[in-house]
């Protein structure tokens, strides 16, 4: 049950034809693990259990990582591949032929048990990168519940016939097994429904209306470009009519009194001036002697 339990996650990675967020290491040393341990089983007497659970885990793990490769991006499938040769081909003929010719008979099997039981370790310590990935992200999508619960499961009925067998090697690492099995369903029930409420609180919330929508921007007047040149024509027009009316009183009182008209520069002081007019005004009221001395003075 505990190597049938990810079956679920690999008909989902075939569905989508996508490993998504999930990992081959656990897989990887998975297999190894039996290959290890079927070795070892040939070692000691009365280990049919060993030799038939263990290859019934090479199968299996084979297939999971074969389907792992056939669906992972391109990088991970090359990190996995180096993983299966270095450690599974590599690793296990290094051990193998190490302890065949350099131990004999118990002293083999001791070497091996140890072997064994670092890497069962390591076996259990595998799912430790998920479950510090369900902490980070508070989702158990990628820790399925059945792997955790088989697993706790499993660590017990191993210790009970190691410490029967009194078999250190297969009792003690299944402790630490049962330990992190257990951990990994407390996580799977904390987080379960983590996503799920966050969803409910997210729909719970008032939608938010874009602030242009509620408060739009009053219609400011446009800068009308037609109005501004209708003002600047009015604005000529009228300074063109005062100068005439300017030129034409001027040139009435210049006969008047006899002297010359007032130069342009004495107009053009008197349009540009905003009091010409009335400049103008208060020179008719002045003496004749005077608007002579003043003309005069200008020019």
């Amino acid at each position: 049950m505990v190597y049938l339990a990810p079956a679920p996650t690999f008909y989902r990675i075939i569905t989508k034809k996508s490993t998504e967020g999930f990992h081959s290491i656990p897989y990887v040393v998975a297999l190894f693990s039996s290959m290890i341990w079927i070795y070892y089983a040939t070692l000691k007497t009365d280990a049919t259990l060993l030799v038939t659970i263990n290859a019934f885990g090479c199968v299996i793990e084979t297939l999971y990582i074969t389907i792992y490769i056939a669906y992972a991006p391109k990088n991970i499938k090359i990190q996995t591949t180096k993983l299966v040769v270095s450690l599974n081909i590599v690793g296990f003929w290094v051990i193998a032929l190490s302890t065949h010719y350099l131990a004999e008979g118990p002293t083999r099997a001791t070497i091996l048990g140890w072997i064994c039981l670092i890497i069962s370790i390591s076996v259990f310590a595998a799912p430790l990168s998920i479950m510090k990935r369900v902490i980070r992200t508070k989702s158990v999508e990628f820790m399925p519940f059945g792997l955790s619960f088989f697993l706790a499961l499993s660590a017990v009925m191993w210790f009970f016939y190691g410490l029967l067998q009194k078999d250190i090697y297969v009792a003690l690492p299944n402790i630490i097994g049962f330990v992190l099995g257990d951990v990994q369903m407390v996580l799977y029930f904390i987080f379960k429904n983590y996503n799920k409420k966050k969803l409910a609180l997210e729909q719970k919330l008032p939608i938010t209306i874009s602030t242009l929508d509620t408060n739009p921007i009053p219609n400011t007047p446009k800068h009308e470009t037609n109005k501004d040149i209708n003002t600047y024509n009015q604005t000529t027009e009228s300074k063109c009519t005062q100068e005439e009316n300017v030129e034409a009183r001027l040139a009435e009182e210049s006969m008047a009194i006899g002297t010359i008209p007032v130069n342009d520069v004495m107009k053009e002081d008197m349009i540009i001036k905003p009091n010409a007019i009335e400049d103008h005004n208060q020179m008719k009221t002045m003496a004749v002697t005077n608007q002579v001395y003043l003309v005069e003075t200008a020019a």
